[in-house]
């Protein structure tokens, strides 16, 4: 389901591989064209996000089990939809979200072993149902995207590499199983390569927009 007016776009894709980059190009190229977007990101999107956020990532403290994970991120997902992405996509903004419900499906349903579709249920159910219109989905193996980053790693970028593996093989799965919401490219290409193909696949979607 999406909302009528707005347009919803999500990243995504394993730890370092540039989402916030693609993400910040292209909330400024919308507001180039006169287009109100809204740029956010998950978790921490919410007015409570930044509180989940500290639980989940934070490599300080208990660290939750497998299952209060997947629950702390769906609720902060439902509080971020019903306070965030739904008023602007109500609005007609355009929403550009860095992560959305496929990275709860590919690290706790397949990296954690929780199953992909009792996670992706709970994220229906969490966020009413609602889909991006796009998902631009940055693909690079985990060995240099994480070598990429130059802070300290957070918990679930401490996981072993074989636990990122799974992840990065999930996502392209989600992407072969729906090819004509997905864009899929490769996160080694320099940034404003990557720019010029997601400003040609949101452009299209923007034009099918607009008014005749």
């Amino acid at each position: 389901m999406t909302v009528a007016g707005g347009l919803f776009i999500v990243f995504e894709g394993g730890d370092g591989v540039g989402k916030s980059t693609q993400v910040d190009l292209l909330v400024s190229w919308l507001g180039e064209l006169g287009h109100r977007a809204v740029r956010t990101h998950e978790p921490g999107g919410s007015p409570l996000g930044p509180d989940i956020r500290r639980l989940l990532l934070s490599t300080a403290g208990h660290p939750p089990s497998p299952r209060a994970e997947a629950l702390l991120y769906a609720a902060e997902r439902a509080e971020h939809v019903a306070s965030v992405v739904r008023p602007a996509l109500a609005r007609g903004d355009v929403v550009v979200c860095d992560r959305y419900v496929d990275s709860s499906v590919a690290y706790q349903g397949v990296g954690r072993g929780l199953g992909a579709e009792h996670i992706r249920e709970i994220s229906i159910w969490a966020t009413d149902g609602l889909r991006p219109d796009l998902t631009v989905l940055l693909d690079l193996g985990p060995t240099p995207a994480l070598s990429r980053s130059t802070d300290p790693a957070d918990r679930l970028e401490s996981e072993p590499m074989d636990f990122h593996e799974r992840v990065r093989e999930a996502f392209l799965t989600f992407a072969g199983s729906d090819p004509d919401r997905y864009l899929v490219l490769d996160a080694s290409r320099e940034r404003h390569d990557l720019h010029e193909q997601v400003r040609t696949s949101v452009g299209a979607l923007l034009a099918e927009r607009s008014p005749r």
